[in-house]
This record gives structure tokens, sequence and C-alpha cells, in this order.
């Protein structure tokens, strides 16, 4: 499997590092620690996505976060590269593209489930089970919560979506009121 553009380029290239090196758990590891971390923080996507910042401001800067962070020496030149060739804007994809890599080595579908509040433990194993059963094999959950969805799921995975939220069961009742009208 390849992820393709700048990111996908970076994200392969990763990949095969960390085969070569046996590191492939612990860079998974640290790129999704580090895709949190940029998803969390205005500062930190500011950092990346700014041209205005110096390159060397930019890396020292990652340096110092992921050295805080115990990240592997591996993942930290990765991003020192990446600082240095001006493509930390492509960063956060650069993390999602090693993610897919990582879970289709592992055998691994990536699916992404949406909520409007947050899912325990319990709920994402049930619905983990659910959706090995309907797709035949593994499914890597990233979930993510959306206040504005009301109520229900949004579950995503590859190219298929299935919307059960409150929020789209109301806007189809509002276009068929608006049609019967």
């Amino acid at each position: 499997m390849n992820v393709s553009g700048i990111a996908g380029r970076y994200a392969n290239a990763l990949f095969d590092l960390a085969r070569d090196e046996n590191a492939l758990d612990q860079t998974a590891e640290d790129m999704a620690s580090l895709g949190r971390m940029i998803a969390d923080s205005e500062d930190l996507r500011r950092l990346v996505r700014s041209p205005v910042i110096q390159r060397s401001a930019q890396a020292a800067a990652l340096e110092t976060i992921m050295e805080q962070a115990k990240m592997s020496a591996l993942t930290r030149r990765f991003v020192g590269l990446v600082a240095g060739n001006r493509r930390l804007f492509a960063l956060p994809d650069m993390t999602r593209g090693f993610a897919q890599l990582m879970a289709h080595h592992r055998g691994e579908i990536a699916g992404e489930i949406t909520s409007a509040h947050p899912l325990s433990d319990a709920q994402l194993a049930a619905l983990r089970e659910q959706l090995k059963a309907a797709v035949g094999s593994d499914v890597q959950i990233d979930a993510k919560v959306d206040a504005s969805l009301l109520g229900g799921l949004v579950v995503k995975i590859g190219s298929q979506m299935i919307d059960s939220s409150l929020r789209t069961k109301l806007q189809n009742l509002k276009f068929a009121m608006k049609g019967a009208g």
C-alpha cells in the first residue's frame, strides 16, 4: 500500500526506515502521539503551518517538544528533516499516512467514528467487534467528538460512510417537510 502526495512520500520513507531498524511499533506510537499533539494544540498547529517562522526555530521547537515526550531518535531525525525541507505544513498528513501504512501492515482497516459525546472503552470495544464482524478484519478506530451531531454516530471505513447522527436525521426531515409543503 502506498499513500500519495508529499505527505505520502515522507510517510512511506519513514515506514521503510522504521521497518529496516525494527522500530515500527515505537515509530507508530511516536507519530500517533505527534499527530494528537498537533490536533490538540492551536499553537503547535500555527508553528508547523507558519511560513514566517525560520526553519531552525521550527526544528528547535519541535525537537524540544519531542525530547520532552521521549520520542525515539528516528522520529526526531525524521521531523528534523521535514522541518529542514520546509514541509512541516504536511506533518499532520504524514502522521495520518503513517498510521494508514501501519494499519495495512498489521492487516487492519482504518476507521473513523465521530460521536456527539466521548465513547467509553466498553463502547469502543463493542463497536470494534461489530465493525470486525461487518468488514471481516480488525478495525483501527480513530474516535472523534463533534457535539454538533446532537446524538448518534458517523462511521467512516475506507470510502464508506454510515451517518446515523441525529443532526442528519433532522436535516433529512427538514428537507422532506419542505418538499411536502
